[in-house]
């Protein structure tokens, strides 16, 4: 059986106590950190917390070369950790389905990820949310396009940050965004870094005034606000230091 379990948001101590009994009594457990990190651990804490060995997975193991991890599948209980939730990657769910279509049993162990943690730390309504984007270093209009389409059906955009070659941190996405379109600028939105973590950071401004404001250590990701809530407002305002001309997108 191929196992895909959960590690959560921040360290090792987040994993669900069912994820950790499974990884615990699976024959061979692989983590793969390319979707995501936990920047609050290492692979060393993570073997002496789990007390055994794990194999750290590489971007290739997870796409193309994955057959390899499958076949071993076949015949033992082989688990891979993820960061966050196993299935919000479609990276995972790739994986799945293949593992599924040649005969491997899969089972998933889910835990927290940075979808609801956004909504737990800001406040703002999951229901309100629509398709979410990812800011890359290639500088793609792409999430620009995606936060256009969401105002349009008065919705906010999760915009996940480039990790790759290094974790993007909010003002380089800030100033990725206003450079494709400087009229984004003018938005409100939300950076959260750390969640998960005993330190997140929450701050809500127009999009361009986030690019000044130290968040701190990554990982960071942003929401761009559609219309508002007032129960998100008054979420925003406490928990994210939000100005009062926000008040301005309020329904």
């Amino acid at each position: 059986m191929l196992m895909f379990i959960g590690m959560g948001l921040w360290d090792e101590r987040d994993i669900s106590c069912r994820g950790l009994e499974v990884a615990r009594r699976a024959d061979e457990v692989y983590v793969e950190f390319y979707t995501s990190k936990l920047m609050g651990t290492n692979l060393k804490r993570i073997e002496e917390f789990l007390g055994r060995k794990v194999v750290e997975l590489e971007r290739s193991d997870l796409e193309e070369n994955c057959g390899w991890i499958i076949e071993r599948a076949k015949d033992r209980d082989v688990a891979i950790l993820i960061p966050g939730d196993p299935m919000i990657a479609t990276t995972h769910s790739a994986l799945r389905c293949e593992a599924e279509r040649r005969g491997v049993k899969t089972r998933v162990i889910n835990s927290g990820s940075i979808v609801n943690a956004v909504c737990g730390l800001t406040g703002l309504h999951n229901y309100k949310f629509g398709k979410s984007a990812t800011v890359s270093w290639m500088r793609s209009r792409t999430p620009i396009d995606v936060i256009n389409q969401n105002l349009s059906i008065n919705a906010h955009t999760l915009l996940f940050l480039d990790l790759h070659p290094r974790p993007m941190l909010i003002s380089d996405a800030v100033k990725i965004l206003t450079e494709v379109d400087e009229n984004v600028g003018e938005l409100f939105a939300v950076g959260i870094a750390r969640a998960g973590s005993e330190s997140p950071t929450v701050k809500c401004d127009r999009l361009k005034n986030l690019k000044d404001y130290d968040f701190g250590d990554p990982l960071h990701v942003m929401v761009v606000l559609a219309k508002l809530h007032f129960m998100e407002f008054e979420c925003l305002r406490i928990f994210a230091d939000a100005p009062k001309e926000l008040e301005e997108i309020v329904e």
